[in-house]
């Protein structure tokens, strides 16, 4: 007789933005949709991945959490500034126009934490964003110029990604490094 085939979790680390953190995000979306097109974000939906790990088995759960608890973390800002296109999954989303020290170094040191508890996760060049449309269409022209956001990182956070009929939802499983 076969076994049930275990639970998993689609997850991700991020930086999480507060309500008016990603309100002000959410402004751009609006201008952004009439040139691009596509659908937009749900603005509770609005976050920065830091690492992505997909389908975790449920059984490494609590080794993961134990994982993201030896990641030193300093509270940072990052400053969102431009809106740009990836044509390659068509989303338009926000950057930063430098990635601050902290952030890139929470990420070092996360990725390298999940590497040493023998986690699986996206690992490519980092490129901090916010997905902010998808679906979109765009060429190579520049997006216009919008106003700059100020988000305030004082934690990072464990989300599984839940999708339904509507579409992706995120639940914020855990916190990492202490909300001011």
């Amino acid at each position: 007789m076969e076994s049930a085939p275990e639970k998993s979790r689609r997850l991700f680390f991020a930086q999480w933005p507060t309500a008016a953190e990603s309100e002000a995000l959410a402004c751009w979306q609006a201008p952004l949709l009439q040139r691009c097109g596509g659908k937009v974000m749900q603005t509770d939906t609005l976050h920065c991945t830091l690492a992505f790990l997909g389908e975790v088995a449920e059984h490494r759960l609590e080794a993961l959490r134990l994982a993201a608890q030896e990641v030193a973390f300093r509270p940072f800002g990052l400053t969102w500034r431009g809106a740009h296109y990836w044509g390659h999954n068509h989303i338009v989303y926000a950057a930063p126009d430098a990635i601050p020290p902290a952030l890139g170094a929470l990420v070092a040191a996360l990725q390298d934490s999940l590497r040493a508890h023998r986690f699986r996760f996206e690992d490519r060049p980092y490129k901090p964003h916010v997905t902010l449309l998808r679906h979109a269409s765009w060429t190579d022209a520049p997006l216009p110029s919008m106003p700059a956001v100020h988000w305030q990182a004082r934690d990072f956070v464990l989300v599984q990604s839940l999708g339904d009929a509507h579409g992706a939802r995120y639940e914020v499983l855990c916190r990492f490094g202490g909300r001011a």
